[in-house]
């Protein structure tokens, strides 16, 4: 396990391993009754075009296929993942059949979902659409992918939680982790203040069976995330602070990426953006190490390439 957080599960996608907790919350999510677990056919998704490209709950039931992802930061380019995802999976479905023969082959029938539960404000539910990153958007896309965001935050969509217990209770874990975080403040006590959380949430029988099982698994994943959300806020303040904001960043990688994919070398791009040499370095670095022309994955891994 690294500190990358996007190589890695997090707590939420360890809850929807299991098919238990992946039919409650696809009940809940779509008002239905099942209750056999092995109506589930979980998809695995631990590669595909990048080392990123791994999605948090994908499962298949009743012939839908539901994407499920968590984010504790606001990602306006969760469409494009899901895209990603998608056809990665469809690709896996229809392995070895003939695709210009004369039958029609079927797919199950996507529906995609993002569980928000970060500190920064958020509606209760919105929507993401593909077209909105068209660089010309048309009035009727010929390619779309809608996604609803999910504020699962206190106070926040709670019907949906009283119809999926172990949601509700996952972000009680969270809440009383960072609540423990406030009362810790020095960052050496991160891991206890996960300890107490898990102390607490064992005592009030709060996800008590998971976290017995899988404890430490628990306190390394949340001490990396958390680790590495303040890190990224602590670089995107220092970007700020030196006159260049997120976005002027991603707007760079973005034209960065497309002289790296003409195979022009980074003192050729920094002399044609007129940037210095060693920015477009750190970002060529990025590239290379996600393997991806994601700009929000390469600007992760610029971010972090700059902490180190």
């Amino acid at each position: 396990m690294t500190g990358n957080r996007e190589y890695k599960s997090d707590v939420f996608s360890m809850l929807m391993e299991d098919p238990v907790n992946a039919l409650e919350l696809y009940n809940a999510m779509n008002g239905s009754a099942y209750t056999d677990p092995g109506m589930v056919s979980m998809c695995r998704l631990d590669g595909g075009i990048s080392l990123s490209i791994r999605n948090d709950a994908a499962f298949v039931l009743d012939m839908m296929l539901s994407i499920y992802e968590h984010q504790s930061t606001v990602c306006p380019n969760m469409p494009l993942r899901n895209f990603f995802y998608l056809a990665n999976i469809w690709k896996k479905a229809v392995k070895n059949r003939e695709l210009l023969s004369r039958e029609h082959i079927k797919l199950p029938t996507p529906k995609f979902a993002v569980f928000y539960n970060g500190e920064e404000e958020q509606p209760e539910q919105y929507e993401l659409k593909l077209s909105d990153a068209f660089e010309r958007p048309i009035e009727d896309p010929e390619l779309e992918l809608k996604c609803m965001v999910y504020n699962i935050n206190s106070g926040k969509n709670e019907s949906l939680k009283s119809r999926c217990p172990f949601l509700r209770e996952y972000m009680i874990f969270v809440d009383y982790v960072r609540g423990y975080l406030e009362e810790e403040k020095d960052s050496k006590d991160l891991e206890r203040a996960i300890n107490r959380a898990i102390d607490r949430c064992m005592e009030e029988n709060v996800l008590k069976e998971f976290l017995t099982e899988r404890r430490d698994e628990v306190v390394k994943v949340m001490t990396l995330d958390y680790t590495f959300e303040r890190r990224l806020e602590l670089t995107k303040r220092d970007a700020t602070a030196n006159g260049m904001v997120a976005g002027e960043v991603q707007k760079l990688i973005q034209l960065t990426c497309k002289k790296y994919q003409k195979g022009l070398t980074v003192e050729e791009t920094a002399e044609m953006l007129e940037e210095d040499t060693k920015t477009i370095g750190k970002i060529y670095d990025a590239i290379k190490t996600t393997g991806t022309d994601d700009v929000e994955e390469i600007y992760k891994e610029y971010l972090r390439d700059a902490d180190r």
